[in-house]
């Protein structure tokens, strides 16, 4: 499932029907088991009950740590790097070695959203290995990507202690 399809699917109030009616909106919230606040001048937040939040994360962990035991078995890494393309269907443009090293970088940021609550490391996993794979799928980006340096182009280093 899509997240935008989940976003779709999560019922939202405004900030302003929070702050007029918070016991409501807690009660609409607990009852539903989330629910959008959205607000004018901020991020959208999400309001939940700590139960929700704790399987989420206990969901996380445990997802996380079994990738990581399956990266552990050769069978299984190579199972999920076949998977990879399934998720991610742009992954088809890096070679066998691009996809071991996103497969790796995604699992190590998976661990760190699951132990460290370092969320955004997976976000930032997947945004730059699209990236790469955005490269390699346009032959003129990959070309001048591969391209020899002349020179010193970037001018001289300056070193500060």
């Amino acid at each position: 499932m899509a997240i935008a399809h989940l976003a779709a699917e999560i019922e939202s109030v405004s900030f302003t029907d929070l702050s007029r009616n918070p016991k409501g909106v807690a009660t609409r919230a607990a009852a539903l088991g989330r629910l959008r606040v959205t607000h004018r001048d901020a991020p959208d937040m999400m309001l939940t009950t700590v139960a929700r939040a704790e399987h989420a994360e206990e969901n996380l962990t445990t997802a996380s740590r079994l990738f990581l035991a399956l990266m552990k078995q050769d069978d299984g890494a190579r199972s999920l790097q076949l998977a990879l393309p399934e998720v991610f269907p742009w992954a088809r443009h890096l070679d066998a070695e691009e996809t071991r090293a996103f497969t790796e970088e995604l699992l190590g940021a998976l661990s760190d959203a699951a132990e460290l609550g370092a969320g955004e490391a997976v976000h930032r996993a997947v945004v730059s290995w699209r990236a790469t794979a955005r490269v390699n799928a346009d032959p003129d980006q990959l070309r001048e990507s591969l391209r020899p340096l002349d020179g010193d182009v970037l001018g001289q280093v300056e070193v500060r202690g």
